[in-house]
């Protein structure tokens, strides 16, 4: 029999280990990635674009199309619109006579800059940290890429909420987002 150097030794224990661990997670001891998800569910979640340059006042994000959405750079899928409102940039102004104390009205300096949000829905792997699309923890404040034929802005998502689908009716509402 020929003698075992330092290398087949190392390679023997990091045979036994593997087999170790492989052992442990069949035996349910060690918990694997897929034993994270608790639920499956859609999630509606709201994209935020701030001082957006359109020189029409139309919106080129409409409810029912689709737009290709980027999760930190990373190109995801096309989804629905579900909702879309686009708003002119506001100013506060004092209120000369107290009640309400401020107004606000359309800030005309800034003419062709828009506040836009956008709802989409998706369906989602909720975990105990919240829920995951793409591979990707939707939290607010992730930055969002929307892409359609005609726009590209980039956004950050302002509110996670999970919905929920009423039994036979196909209707769908939104939770109260807590996870």
């Amino acid at each position: 029999m020929k003698k075992f150097g330092i290398i087949d030794l190392i390679m023997i224990l990091l045979v036994i280990a593997a087999l170790g661990v492989g052992f442990f997670t069949y035996k349910h001891f060690r918990q694997t990635a897929d034993k994270q998800i608790e639920a499956t569910s859609k999630v509606a979640f709201q994209v935020f674009l701030r001082g957006v340059t359109i020189t029409s006042n139309v919106n080129p994000i409409k409810p029912g199309d689709d737009t290709f959405i980027s999760i930190r750079n990373v190109p995801y899928t096309n989804l629905k619109v579900v909702d879309s409102r686009i708003e002119m940039k506001k100013v506060v102004l004092p209120n000369p006579k107290g009640n309400p104390p401020f107004t606000l009205v359309n800030d005309y300096s800034q003419l062709f800059m828009y506040d836009i949000i956008v709802t989409i829905i998706d369906a989602a792997k909720i975990t105990k940290d919240g829920a995951v699309v793409g591979g990707n923890k939707i939290k607010i404040g992730l930055p969002i890429t929307l892409e359609g034929k005609d726009y590209k802005f980039n956004g950050t998502v302002s509110n996670v909420q999970l919905v929920k689908e009423e039994a036979g009716k196909g209707k769908q509402e939104t939770g109260n987002g807590k996870q």
